[in-house]
C-alpha cells in the first residue's frame, strides 16, 4: 500500500477505538485512553534515552500513570477535588527530593523534563476524562472536539497535498502549508455547524466557537510537537501506528486542544 492507503487504513482503525470507548462508557473509554496515555509517556522517555535526563522521563511515566490513575478512581470516592489536588502536589515536591541523591549537572533542567511530561501528557487525558462525563444538547463535547480536530487534520492533510505551495512555519514544518490549513480551518467550522443542527440549535453557539477554538488549537499542537521532534533530530515519536507514526505524533493535536476546549466548556456552563 501507498503511504496515503496505509494512513487511511490505520486512521480508520484508530478511529474506531477512540468512538467506540467513548460510546461505550466512562469506564471503558477511562481505561482506553490510559493505555495511550502510557504508550505516550514510554514514547516521552524514549526521545531521551541518549540524554543525561532518561531517568526524568521514566519517572514521569510512573508517576504519571499514577496521577491518571487516582483521577481516573477519585469519583468512586469521597475526597474532595481540593484534597486530591493537594496531595498530588505534595507528591510532587517529594519527587523532586530525588535530585539531592542523583548527582545531576543540572538538576533544574531535570526536574524541568519531568514536570513537562507530566504537564504535556497527563493533564490533558485527565481533562478528557472530565470532559466524557459531561454533555452538550445529549452529546459527548470528547466526541465533539475529537471529530472537529479530525476534520481539521484531514482537509489540511489532504488538500495540503493537492493545492498547497506556500509554507506555513518552514522551519519548524516544511510540508505544512497555508493553502492546506485555510481548507482545514473552513472545514472544522462547517463540521461544528453540522453537528450543532444534529444536536440542538441552542448549542449553536456552543458549537461554532469550538469550532474557531479547535482549529488553530490543533494547528499549534501539530506544530509544537514538530518543534520537539525536530530539536530532537526524528522523524516520528514512534511506529506503533503505521503512516502515523507514534501515540505522540497522532495525539499532538488533541493534547493542546484539550485545556482550551475545556476551558470553554466551563465558560459556557457558566453563562449558559
Amino acid at each position: 500500500m501507498s503511504n496515503l492507503q496505509t494512513r487511511a487504513v490505520t486512521g480508520f482503525f484508530f478511529a474506531l477505538i477512540i468512538i467506540g470507548s467513548i460510546l461505550l462508557g466512562s469506564e471503558i473509554q477511562a481505561i482506553v485512553f490510559g493505555i495511550f496515555l502510557a504508550l505516550g509517556l514510554f514514547e516521552f522517555a524514549r526521545l531521551f534515552k541518549e540524554t543525561d535526563y532518561k531517568q526524568s522521563t521514566l519517572i514521569s511515566v510512573f508517576a504519571g500513570m499514577l496521577l491518571y490513575t487516582i483521577f481516573v478512581v477519585s469519583k468512586y470516592f469521597t475526597l474532595s477535588s481540593e484534597v486530591i489536588f493537594s496531595s498530588i502536589f505534595a507528591s510532587f515536591f517529594l519527587v523532586f527530593l530525588i535530585e539531592l541523591w542523583r548527582k545531576q549537572i543540572l538538576p533544574l533542567v531535570s526536574i524541568s523534563v519531568f514536570v513537562f511530561g507530566i504537564i504535556y501528557l497527563v493533564v490533558p487525558f485527565i481533562l478528557m476524562n472530565k470532559l466524557v462525563n459531561n454533555e452538550i444538547a445529549g452529546f459527548s463535547p470528547l466526541l465533539g472536539m475529537v471529530f472537529l480536530i479530525w476534520m481539521n487534520d484531514t482537509f489540511a492533510y489532504l488538500l495540503g497535498r493537492k493545492i498547497g505551495k506556500t509554507p506555513l512555519f518552514e522551519r519548524v514544518s516544511p510540508k505544512k502549508t497555508w493553502e492546506g490549513t485555510v481548507a482545514g480551518i473552513i472545514m472544522t467550522i462547517i463540521t461544528s455547524l453540522v453537528i450543532a443542527m444534529l444536536t440542538s440549535s441552542n448549542d449553536t453557539l456552543f458549537w461554532f466557537i469550538s469550532g474557531i477554538i479547535i482549529a488553530p488549537s490543533a494547528i499549534f499542537g501539530d506544530l509544537l510537537e514538530s518543534l520537539f521532534k525536530r530539536s530532537m533530530k526524528i522523524k516520528d515519536s514512534g511506529n506503533i501506528l503505521p503512516g502515523h507514526g507514534g501515540i505522540l505524533d497522532r495525539f499532538d493535536a488533541v493534547l493542546f486542544t484539550v485545556p482550551f476546549f475545556y476551558l470553554w466548556q466551563l465558560i459556557y456552563e457558566r453563562i449558559g
